[in-house]
């Protein structure tokens, strides 16, 4: 195989690939269209898999369809491949988020095979975690990652800590209260089997994590309003370690650039073996997003507040089929 000619049954590996990638409540937000005639993989947002309630800007869709872009490149390097990526190309088309064409490596994507391992070992895990802090220099490792992707990654201290798990807290006292927020989440977390067959993506029971048996814990509850049998409580973390993932401005360039930038960190930190899990519920209050982030940071906009730490890497959860999500034209 050489790069002048990519064969359908590498592209679907690519793809393959790519939908690893986390998305808001494992919507999978994301379609791609290969052109064959410039070997040219274009990325698609998919508004029918849409949060209106809770994502009605779509920031959340477009990070978790960037984390699926930052896969491809993932892929493409491991299969000895250059992915040059454009993002947002045609302001025409407002759900074309990205095109990569497919050539041969290049210096840029170089250390992006290494992360190629932790593709199919990062799930968001929705368990406790010990109280073992994550070394400084892991920690160094994953902003680098951050840095890489032209994003910021901090530590809060403890006051800002404070503030957050606060924030967290208030934003699940709001979705509480909320029908239409709590309708949208129990929606991605029905059970498996539906009229049609096995669902193919939400998140299931086997990914909700024991109830917290010790007030609010920092990961969403998907079974508060889907009982589950033999589900279990559990302590968390008093003091989970948190970090914030941020840009300078909100635009949707800044959202593409940040949904690789958390990629890259997931994956770091999984092939590390560290475990993740991402507490996006105060981002997604506008009266309490703006408090997420520490003024003294210089931050301009939180994107994402990832939870790490040591404990289960959490199970896999389901992914629709590459031909469902995949058009290869020529």
């Amino acid at each position: 195989m050489t790069a002048s000619r990519i064969d359908t049954e590498t592209v679907a590996q690519l793809v393959g690939d790519a939908v690893t990638a986390p998305s808001m409540h494992n919507a999978q937000p994301w379609t791609f269209v290969y052109r064959s005639d410039s070997r040219t993989i274009e990325l698609y947002g998919d508004p029918e898999r849409a949060m209106t309630r809770t994502d009605p800007n779509h920031r959340a869709l477009y990070i978790g369809c960037a984390a699926a872009l930052f896969n491809l490149r993932v892929s493409a390097a491991r299969h000895g491949l250059g992915a040059r990526v454009q993002l947002l190309p045609d302001a025409s088309q407002p759900w074309l988020l990205a095109t990569a064409a497919i050539d041969g490596p290049s210096d840029e994507d170089s250390g992006l095979a290494a992360l190629h391992d932790a593709l199919r070992h990062r799930h968001t895990s929705r368990f406790p975690f010990g109280d073992e802090p994550v070394p400084d220099a892991l920690m160094d490792g994953l902003r680098s990652a951050a840095l890489l992707e032209g994003c910021r990654l901090t530590v809060p201290g403890d006051w800002h800590m404070d503030t957050v798990l606060g924030l967290v807290r208030d934003a699940e006292h709001r979705e509480d209260i909320d029908p239409l927020v709590r309708a949208e989440t129990a929606a991605w977390a029905s059970p498996p089997q539906t009229p049609t067959g096995t669902r193919r993506d939400g998140v299931p029971a086997a990914a909700f994590g024991p109830r917290s048996s010790g007030g609010s814990s920092p990961v969403r509850d998907f079974g508060r309003d889907r009982p589950t049998p033999d589900r279990g409580w559990a302590v968390f973390e008093k003091r989970p370690q948190l970090a914030l993932l941020g840009t300078p401005t909100d635009t949707r360039l800044d959202w593409l650039r940040a949904g690789q930038a958390l990629e890259r960190v997931l994956l770091q930190a999984t092939a590390d073996g560290i475990a993740t899990s991402m507490t996006s519920q105060p981002l997604e209050w506008r009266e309490l997003r703006w408090t997420v982030r520490d003024p003294a940071e210089g931050m301009g906009h939180v994107q994402m507040v990832l939870r790490l730490g040591y404990g289960p890497q959490g199970p896999d959860t389901p992914r629709r089929p590459v031909d469902e999500v995949l058009e290869i034209r020529a």
